[in-house]
């Protein structure tokens, strides 16, 4: 469209415009004012371009559709009006002509209506491509969103997890009734959490600790000390993660490490910075497991990708040495209206 436009306007306006009369095909003049004219219709196309790029960075048509329309129309005018004069006057100087006010003036206000038409189809290009852009990405978080229930509720629901959870359970009501009913807690709690995170694709910081820490208590009644896992403190009121990220990202430790009481299983979880942002990251000692089954990675993989949609930046997995540690990015409250 730019190639087009720009040859387009740069042959046709001076033809059909008092521009060239007097000068003919048989004229150096003649070619040389061609080139000039293209010269002229580039800067005009590429610095009314620069100047819309500019203005879509600071001014939307829905946040300040008025000042955008105002503030548009100034620059173009502002901008090709004069350039179309100062060019105009110097080719009727170089060919030694004198300057025709009328041919000056409908050549800059045709060349203000074709930056004016010109411009309505770009941002009307922009503005369907955005709205592409837009429908593709709340598609893209439901179908995240959608998985990550799914894969997050049949994790609590696997045939083996619940297995083994009903066989602690069972041995518990017999041997300690009391930890037998914090335990049938914290498992009901699993699932009341998980419930009531449906269609949410962030949730404060302070909810998904009580739920990791809920998760914990779970797997400490059943590991014994053979586990350890210490909890931060919420950081502030305004930082918010996807749902069940660290519960997700402990139950990987736990699955995938061994963890026994002569060399338990310390699982760190804390703060730190991504890419200059902050973030909350969960990191072990790698210990792998000699029975457990090949994972397919779908947790960890679903996990960025729900935080890549809901947060802008995606997880970082760092497996460098010993230590296996994966940092999830937070949104602060700026970003509050992802949720």
């Amino acid at each position: 469209m730019r190639r087009l436009g720009i040859a387009g306007f740069g042959l046709m306006i001076p033809r059909v415009t008092p521009l060239l009369d007097g000068v003919g095909p048989g004229q150096l003049a003649y070619w040389l004012g061609t080139l000039w004219f293209l010269g002229l219709a580039a800067a005009i196309w590429h610095g009314n371009r620069w100047l819309l790029f500019e203005q879509r960075r600071h001014y939307g048509w829905f946040n300040h559709p008025l000042r955008k329309l105002s503030l548009l129309l100034a620059a173009i005018v502002l901008y090709t009006a004069p350039i179309t004069v100062v060019a105009l006057l110097a080719w009727y100087g170089w060919i030694g002509a004198v300057a025709d006010a009328d041919a000056i003036r409908t050549v800059a206000l045709i060349n203000v209506i074709c930056v004016v038409f010109v411009t309505h189809a770009y941002e009307t290009v922009f503005l369907i491509k955005e709205r592409e852009g837009d429908l593709l990405r709340v598609a893209r978080l439901d179908r995240a969103r959608a998985e990550a229930e799914l894969s997050g509720f049949l994790a609590q629901v696997d045939p083996h997890f619940l297995f083994n959870s009903l066989n602690t359970l069972g041995h518990l009501i017999k041997t300690d009734s009391r930890r037998a009913v914090a335990f049938n807690q914290d498992l009901a709690g699993i699932y009341r959490y998980l419930l009531r995170q449906r269609g949410r694709s962030l949730v404060t910081l302070a909810e998904e600790l009580r739920f990791a820490r809920a998760y914990l208590e779970l797997m400490q009644i059943r590991y014994g000390e053979a586990l350890r896992c210490e909890l931060p403190k919420p950081m502030q009121a305004g930082a918010r993660l996807p749902p069940t990220a660290l519960q997700l990202l402990i139950e990987n430790a736990i699955k995938h490490n061994e963890v026994g009481a002569g060399a338990p299983l310390e699982i760190e979880v804390g703060y730190a910075e991504l890419e200059g942002a902050p973030c909350m990251f969960v990191a072990n000692r790698r210990r792998p497991r000699r029975s457990v089954r090949e994972s397919a990675g779908t947790g960890l993989r679903n996990l960025d990708e729900r935080s890549k949609l809901a947060v802008g930046r995606g997880i970082q997995i760092d497996q460098r040495g010993e230590e296996f540690r994966v940092c999830v990015p937070l949104a602060m409250a700026a970003q509050e209206c992802a949720s």
